[in-house]
């Protein structure tokens, strides 16, 4: 037995006490945050405090604390918005003390809502991001995308597994890759596999990578699945094919055939049925849902983009989204 291997539990259990020892630290820094920012919050708004005072309160900090870091003057403002932010949100206020401050400060600062904030918040704790993390996943819109989403899931996935939509993304921004004007679908799995980390990210942690032109054999013949990862919430493997064109109905047949063959011969007893991602340049949502509507197996349909969204133009469309949406409710 190779060293690495014979001594890897007891590198699991190091692993794990700085994970708890970081998360009981990180916890007692946003509750002191929390507590100095309520403290300012109250003085400030019985007109007790003003802008001199907060200063004042920043420099006597750093000449009685000097090995206390992140209570400059904008850090002091920035715990009383942080409290005042969260002190009303019963639900939202325990759990933004599982994330890092740097991580809240991304959060309060590039979140347009309250539900936002919220969204990115549980996210953060979900994937553990960090910092870096967080910040592609705010710029690629993830927010305005998950709720304009429109999915293309057939329903057998959602009966065999119930979370399945809020795991899988309707559309899926892979502008990491680097991939020129025109491309083929080698070149596709190539750079995918090439960035699969910045990749992981995009589909989620949650995914582990099996492998590339994955074989499974049926009668005398080989077939290749351009890429297999395992979902370890869902407990399933997950095939994905890749598409540069539009999707077309023919396309199903070929992954239900795929997910027949995982199911049968590589799936373990344990594993749950196997779930297929068909990925294309676009797709046509009719075409999708008629293609899926009787499909027995559990397959979806996504489409990627090799850009960055243009956020504003999300954003308008969001709030167009909640004024169309508020507007149906007062004629109900």
């Amino acid at each position: 037995m190779k060293p690495d291997n014979q001594f890897s539990e007891v590198k699991q259990l190091i692993d794990q006490a700085k994970r708890q020892a970081y998360n009981v630290v990180n916890k007692e820094l946003i509750n002191l945050y929390w507590s100095v920012g309520k403290l300012i919050s109250e003085k400030v708004n019985q007109s007790e405090w003003g802008e001199s005072v907060i200063k004042n309160l920043a420099d006597y900090l750093k000449k009685t604390e000097p090995d206390m870091k992140g209570f400059s003057t904008p850090n002091l403002w920035r715990m009383k918005q942080f409290y005042e932010l969260y002190y009303q949100e019963e639900k939202l206020s325990p759990l933004v003390r599982e994330i890092s401050w740097t991580n809240n400060l991304i959060i309060i600062a590039k979140s347009r809502t309250k539900e936002e904030r919220a969204f990115y918040v549980l996210l953060s704790i979900k994937e553990r991001l960090s910092k870096r993390e967080l910040e592609r996943q705010i710029d690629s819109a993830l927010f305005e995308r998950a709720v304009l989403s429109n999915q293309n899931i057939s329903p057998i996935v959602k009966q065999i597994h119930p979370q399945a939509e809020y795991i899988f993304k309707d559309n899926y921004v892979l502008d990491f890759l680097g991939l020129p004007a025109k491309y083929s679908e080698q070149n596709l799995r190539k750079a995918i596999i090439k960035n699969l980390k910045q990749f992981i990210l995009e589909f989620g942690k949650d995914f582990t990578f099996v492998g590339e032109e994955y074989r499974v054999s049926v009668g005398n013949k080989d077939f290749y699945i351009d890429l297999l990862f395992f979902h370890r919430e869902l407990q399933c493997l997950v095939a994905i094919d890749l598409k540069i064109t539009d999707f077309k109905p023919e396309f199903l047949g070929k992954m239900e055939f795929y997910l027949e063959a995982l199911d049968r011969d590589i799936k373990k007893e344990k594993e749950k049925p196997s779930v297929g991602i068909i990925l294309c340049k676009n797709k046509d949502t009719k075409i999708v849902e008629y293609a899926l509507s009787r499909s027995m197996s559990p397959a979806l349909v996504a489409k990627y983009q090799t850009e960055l969204f243009d956020k504003k133009l999300l954003e308008n469309k969001l709030d167009e989204f909640f004024r169309l949406a508020a507007f149906s409710d007062e004629e109900d």
